[in-house]
């Protein structure tokens, strides 16, 4: 979260570099939806394109990995990015809705997901995939990803694919229903008077 022209803008920058990846990214949680991700690996740049149209963010990526092994530690550090930039761009979470859902179909596949905000990390994740990967991604990843996102945002996530034949869309269907309730928990609403969604007064 950071202040522009006397405006609080939810913003947030992450770089992370370790011995396997070189990662900087950007979150706005009040965007236009725009996307400029370059990670490697071509499906998920795709997912993280279609999570900032869905859910108005904007979003910038560029990421370097050791491909040559496999796709696992990019896409697994990527998601701790996203997941900490979504938890700093919050700050201290006042005035937010909190909790989110929704509900997307992709052709044959229906997805559901589930968010709170509360600042306490758990995932629940069910989907089944047939394929060993959708382009250069494991499915086996998927379900890693949404933890890892939800662990480093700090928050409960909840999804589950409902039904579907072919993985891309099911995959597609959960990035998108994720955007849209994180789209909604991230709205401020103004009878909260700018205070912290919890009777804690804390998150």
């Amino acid at each position: 979260m950071t202040e522009e022209h006397g405006a609080v803008v939810r913003r947030a920058q992450v770089a992370r570099r370790t011995g396997e990846t070189d990662i900087t990214l950007m979150l706005t949680i009040d965007g236009s939806g725009h996307c400029d991700a370059a990670s490697g690996i071509g499906f998920l740049d795709h997912m993280l394109a279609l999570f900032a149209r869905h859910g108005q963010f904007d979003l910038m990526l560029r990421a370097t990995g050791d491909l040559v092994v496999d796709d696992h530690h990019t896409a697994e550090d990527v998601a701790i990015c996203l997941g900490m930039a979504i938890d700093r761009a919050l700050g201290e979470r006042r005035g937010l809705t909190r909790t989110a859902h929704a509900y997307v179909p992709m052709d044959e596949a229906l997805a559901f997901v589930a968010l709170d905000l509360s600042g306490r990390a758990y995932t629940v994740f069910e989907a089944g995939f047939a394929t060993p990967r959708v382009g250069q991604l494991a499915t086996d990843l998927v379900e890693h990803l949404f933890e890892s996102i939800a662990t480093h945002a700090r928050m409960n996530l909840h999804a589950r694919v409902l039904y579907g034949r072919n993985d891309h869309h099911k995959i597609e269907a959960l990035f998108k229903a994720f955007a849209r309730a994180l789209d909604q928990a991230t709205r401020i609403e103004p009878r909260l008077q700018g205070q912290v969604p919890s009777t804690k007064g804390v998150l």
